[in-house]
């Protein structure tokens, strides 16, 4: 039932019809996945997975800090590596710049394959600093995954452990789905090393209700895939769109979705972080909220430490989670990850988490946001000119 009516909610997506008739083996059936909230209920799930695994463990993350989280994450890499399991670690060069030579030396004389993507070499021919990998992907025996938007940094421990408690969404997935997200990594490894591993096998379908797509880009195939899926479900979407995103400056295409969505009827909500690690892309984010709040596009701030969530969900029926930014880096730049699913059951967790989000946020109302200082809609303005570089 739930895939029908994922099959039929997208077919009647006038620019996206028949998505899944067209691609029927993007929705992979058979997966069990649960929403993991924040860093510390992440970190603990992740690090027993990797403490069980038996036949390989492969790591993709923006930022492996070697903080309190980084050392935990080290020390069961190390472990295993030791045992003779292959463990493969990807790391974004710019994410984890100023983790020490010396910290990641230690894990690849342990017998851990790092690979630092991109490395900052500017005298490198073909070096480019703006193409990274945002990606954060673990999967163990080729059975279990996790994905969504927790780095390997001390910033996602609760305050209570010297972290800055960043509000977060993570995913655990057993089943296929999880041999899809190590088919992504396997493509990346392939190319930056030139070395081939094989996976364990396709694991089994799971008694589990969700059907899962992950949609993942690569540096010039397949640029847009997911931004074109969340068109496609933004015209679909009958009841309620909600959206989390950490660095919302949505392009021009999913602005009109958004707004058309609103004609229709949809009830559209969308929780952006109320401070942010990034000032000037929080900045540049505020320059268009006159415009979606006009168009009936209700926009809440979070009152507490860094959102950093990417996370959708279209009438309780479908959801995404991932590493995905609804802005120009992830749109045009950056390798990203969301995992999709058709599973009414994890779409009704994920609305009720932001539910309560938005619940503790604060609504901006369109006569109290053109009272904001002539000197915020200055720096908005200027910085709203660089979208494409932040």
């Amino acid at each position: 039932m739930a895939f029908q009516g994922l099959r039929n909610l997208l077919r009647r997506s006038p620019a996206g019809s028949g998505l899944l008739a067209k691609n029927p083996d993007l929705y992979v059936p058979g997966n069990e996945v649960r929403l993991l909230e924040d860093g510390e209920a992440t970190f603990q799930a992740m690090l027993a997975a990797i403490e069980g695994a038996r036949q390989s463990v492969n790591l993709e993350t923006y930022a492996f800090q070697g903080g309190k989280v980084g050392h935990d994450f080290a020390s069961r890499l190390m472990a295993k590596a030791r045992q003779g399991i292959p463990v493969r670690v990807i790391l974004d060069a710019v994410g984890s710049l100023h983790t020490s030579p010396f910290f990641l030396g230690r894990m690849a004389d342990a017998g851990v394959q790092v690979l630092d993507y991109h490395p900052v070499a500017p005298w490198r021919r073909r070096w480019a600093w703006g193409r990274r990998d945002h990606r954060k992907i673990l999967v163990v025996d080729g059975k279990t995954a996790f994905t969504g938007g927790v780095n390997i940094s001390d910033e996602h421990l609760p305050l209570s452990r010297g972290g800055e408690g960043w509000r977060d969404c993570h995913v655990k997935v057993d089943g296929p789905a999880a041999f899809e997200l190590e088919r992504v990594f396997r493509m990346t490894w392939f190319k930056e090393t030139r070395a081939w591993f094989h996976s364990p096998g396709h694991p089994e379908h799971k008694p589990g209700s969700a059907r899962v797509w992950i949609a993942a880009n690569q540096e010039f195939i397949n640029r847009f895939r997911i931004r074109s899926s969340y068109l496609h479900v933004l015209r679909a979407a009958q009841r309620e769109v909600t959206i989390a995103n950490a660095y919302f400056i949505p392009d021009l295409g999913i602005r009109r979705a958004l707004a058309a969505a609103v004609r229709r009827g949809v009830s559209v909500r969308i929780l952006v972080p109320g401070r942010s690690d990034v000032p000037a892309v929080w900045y540049a984010s505020r320059r268009r909220y006159d415009l979606l709040l006009r168009r009936g596009i209700r926009i809440f701030e979070w009152k507490g430490p860094m959102l950093h969530s990417k996370a959708v969900v279209v009438d309780r029926r479908w959801c995404s989670v991932g590493s995905y930014n609804l802005d120009h880096r992830s749109l045009l730049h950056n390798l990203e990850v969301n995992l999709h699913a058709a599973d009414p059951v994890l779409a009704g967790d994920l609305a009720a988490r932001l539910d309560s989000d938005i619940a503790l946020s604060a609504e901006i109302t369109l006569d109290s946001w053109r009272e904001r200082p002539l000197t915020d809609k200055a720096v908005e303005r200027a910085l709203y000119l660089f979208r494409y570089f932040f």
